[in-house]
């Protein structure tokens, strides 16, 4: 199984700030305030795009951020929300917290849309916090920062396209051709002992995983060899690349070692005989290799399969034999059954904490007053407005924060402290 790896940085849009705004128009005498709500910011959305088969995108862009919320205006006009952003990703996608390992999310679903990160609350403007006895109030409310988080991307899947063939007859050697994988590559059986598997960029936003597989050898479907261990892999793939020896270096004929290998495939699982392949006679770079060419040619028409003449180790024919192969994998993925189509997810919600839940403590003679509710709304307040604290101390005494401090017997001059606040108390 291929493990594609990316981290990446992700912040949801800040919310825009509420704005203090008084209406002022002709014959509209004390109009009141008017001024707007900010607009929210964006949120940052998973998007599985079933046409994205590796992590590769995310290689030469790791931040990504939501516009923010636009400021409110007058009039009682709010700001305009931040737009969203929809990060796409390949199905198989598990979203890991950076920090803790945590599974967040794991995408496997063709089109699922998942909500990761919400955008930050605009704040409330001046028009919001009138009152019978506050008619005119002069502070506003600042947007919420949205939440920031680093994650993992790691995708797990298995390869596209793979790499069938006699050991040594340069399936390794193709592969560091075409793709950034560094396979081990030496001149004797089995070199390869487990599948490695390369990424092959075709284009922007086209590319495909190849697997160089242990190399298969007669009565491999039985075990021998490393041929179970070979077939468990290749069995996912959507195509094949029948990798032959033009050469016959080795002592072997490439005509029989292809029925040979072929016989393999059918006698382990007859579908995996039926998959796509290309026939690909490698080493054409020898001499010994024009010889078997003819009847390489010949036995690809007889069986109705595509023939590519290519050399690895000197990057003849190794261009056209990945497009080609890249155009094939498009066409079989539009011949599969389209998978249901599923419906927008959203994260659960975390509900937000009412101002009333807070607790006191002393500490070193102070007495602290700490609520999750009650912070975030002095986040949100610019508490060097005099009126905006004025504000605070009814919230105060409406939610009983005053009547707490009194039965606790918080002395008077004592200090107070709620936040970044710190006030002194006075019965």
């Amino acid at each position: 199984m291929f493990i594609d790896r990316a981290r990446i940085y992700l912040k949801a849009g800040d919310g825009g700030d509420g704005v203090v705004r008084f209406r002022r128009e002709k014959y509209v005498p004390a109009g009141g305030p008017a001024g707007g709500d900010g607009g929210r910011g964006g949120s940052i959305y998973f998007v599985v795009d079933e046409g994205m088969s590796t992590l590769m995108d995310f290689r030469y862009r790791r931040k990504f951020v939501a516009p923010s919320g636009e400021p409110g205006k007058s009039k009682n006009m709010a700001g305009k929300d931040g737009e969203d952003l929809e990060i796409r990703v390949p199905p198989g996608t598990i979203v890991k917290d950076d920090q803790t390992g945590e599974v967040l999310l794991d995408l496997t679903a063709p089109g699922a849309r998942v909500l990761v990160l919400p955008g930050g609350r605009g704040g409330r403007g001046n028009a919001r916090f009138a009152t019978p006895t506050r008619r005119a109030p002069s502070f506003a409310e600042r947007g919420e920062p949205g939440p920031e988080l680093w994650v993992q991307l790691e995708l797990k899947l298995l390869a596209d396209v793979g790499l069938v063939g006699y050991p040594n007859v340069g399936k390794s050697t193709l592969l560091a051709a075409v793709s950034a994988a560094r396979p081990k590559i030496a001149n004797y059986p089995f070199t390869t002992l487990r599948p490695n598997l390369g990424v092959v960029a075709l284009d922007e936003g086209h590319s495909f995983v190849l697997a160089d597989i242990p190399g298969l050898i007669e009565g491999a479907h039985t075990g021998v060899g490393l041929g179970t261990e070979f077939l468990r892999h290749v069995e996912r793939t959507r195509l094949l690349l029948h990798i032959v020896d033009a050469s016959g270096l080795e002592g072997r004929d490439p005509v029989e070692d292809y029925h040979k290998i072929n016989a393999e495939l059918r006698l382990y699982s007859p579908e995996l005989a039926e998959r796509p392949q290309i026939l690909v006679a490698n080493k054409v770079d020898l001499p010994q290799a024009q010889g078997n060419l003819p009847r390489l040619e010949e036995l690809a028409a007889s069986q109705g399969l595509e023939f590519f003449v290519i050399s690895a180790a000197t990057g003849q024919g190794t261009g056209p034999l990945m497009r080609r192969a890249g155009q094939l994998l498009l066409e079989l993925k539009k011949a599969e059954p389209l998978p249901e189509q599923v419906q927008e997810l959203v994260l659960p919600k975390k509900v937000p904490v009412p101002l009333e839940e807070f607790t006191v403590t002393q500490v070193d003679g102070e007495f602290v007053v700490e609520g999750e509710g009650l912070e975030r709304l002095m986040r949100r307040l610019d508490l060097n407005n005099r009126e905006a604290v004025r504000y605070l101390q009814t919230v105060f005494e409406k939610i009983g924060l005053n009547k707490t401090l009194d039965e606790m017997g918080v002395p008077a001059g004592a200090t107070v402290r709620v936040g970044e606040l710190e006030f002194e108390y006075m019965e």
